[in-house]
């Protein structure tokens, strides 16, 4: 190509680090600036620094727009780039503040012929792509279930999320909204769209506005069954608990692949009492398998050619969204939900 993909970022929260970083790490990209409510946050990324999105956008004209910030600005920097011919726009996730102005950031970039991807990147976590090789190559047979057990164990006391999020506390919805639609989004990848969902959602610390347990468990036309089994105040065995944030169970019928805090696939084959690593634990670059990363490179790739499919196109994610919505009217009503 004749000249590198200008990247602009909006956002300077803890999450950002590692867009930033990715970016930088990507090849035919060139960040170009970096935009803030606190423009001295900005200036400590090195880039170009604004506190006027507008000012940005017309000064430094990027090629895309990478969203970093809470839901509530979702929609109306979605329209504001749009609105400036930003061709490619990847938006945080949660996306914006409720599935109304979802629906309408979809339909904005779509009359402006903006590319509006989601940027939900467990999908991108090197295990579960390898995951999902070993499930097209019927390597366990007929997957029955899918289980993930959340243990992040930075729920408890009265500080719970201060040094790193602190919105978090202050969210209505926070387990399924912030955190679980990651799994949603990744029991889909690996078994297809479900058909219904059951949720059960606690709040156990009282220092913090929203549920920060539970369990959701969704079924798929074929039989199939996921189970999503969260905690935030419990751990488990790992040296960092944001590698993974907890532990997951592949079940079919010729063998169960076990996922390790450390990233790390076993494979046991059915009948069998041996273990065979399949995917192994390393140091990865970045956040969780450098997935900031991947995510970032599959849209510049999709950039670069034509015809190329963007996994969690924002008119896609949407049936993530309805499904959580699902969840919470399922919590509510203490009935399961059909879609």
């Amino acid at each position: 190509m004749n000249k590198s993909i200008q990247v602009a970022c909006i956002g300077t929260g803890y999450f950002s680090q590692f867009h930033y970083d990715a970016w930088r790490r990507i090849k035919d990209v060139e960040l170009v600036a970096s935009a803030s409510l606190s423009l001295q946050e900005a200036k400590k990324t090195g880039l170009s620094a604004f506190d006027d999105i507008q000012v940005m956008l017309t000064e430094t004209r990027p090629d895309l727009v990478d969203i970093i910030t809470p839901p509530v600005s979702h929609l109306e920097l979605i329209e504001q780039c749009a609105a400036h011919g930003i061709k490619t726009i990847i938006c945080q996730k949660p996306f914006c503040n409720s599935i109304e102005e979802a629906r309408m950031a979809v339909s904005i970039c779509k009359e402006a012929n903006t590319s509006l991807i989601v940027h939900e990147n467990f999908r991108f976590q090197p295990w579960y792509r390898k995951m999902k090789q070993a499930v097209d190559e019927g390597v366990i047979g007929d997957v029955h279930q899918l289980t993930f057990r959340l243990r992040t164990g930075d729920g408890q006391g009265p500080d719970a999320y201060l040094d790193r999020q602190p919105y978090f506390r202050q969210m209505d919805h926070f387990l399924i909204h912030e955190t679980g639609v990651h799994w949603i989004d990744v029991f889909r990848y690996l078994l297809g769209d479900p058909k219904a969902v059951y949720a059960d959602l606690r709040k156990l610390n009282p220092d913090i506005t929203g549920e920060d347990a539970g369990y959701f468990i969704l079924e798929f036309a074929d039989g199939k069954r996921a189970l999503f089994d969260a905690n935030r105040h419990l751990d488990h065995a790992t040296i960092n608990c944001r590698n993974t944030l907890g532990e997951a169970l592949l079940e079919g019928t010729e063998g169960t692949i076990t996922l390790s805090g450390m990233g790390e696939l076993v494979l046991r084959k059915f009948g069998s009492r041996d273990l065979e690593i399949i995917f192994a634990e390393k140091q990865w670059k970045g956040f969780a398998g450098d997935c900031v990363y991947e995510l970032q490179s599959h849209v510049i790739k999709g950039m670069l050619q034509a015809n190329y499919s963007f996994e969690n196109a924002a008119e896609d994610y949407i049936f993530v969204i309805e499904m959580e919505k699902a969840m919470y009217e399922s919590a509510k009503t203490g009935q399961k939900v059909n879609f």
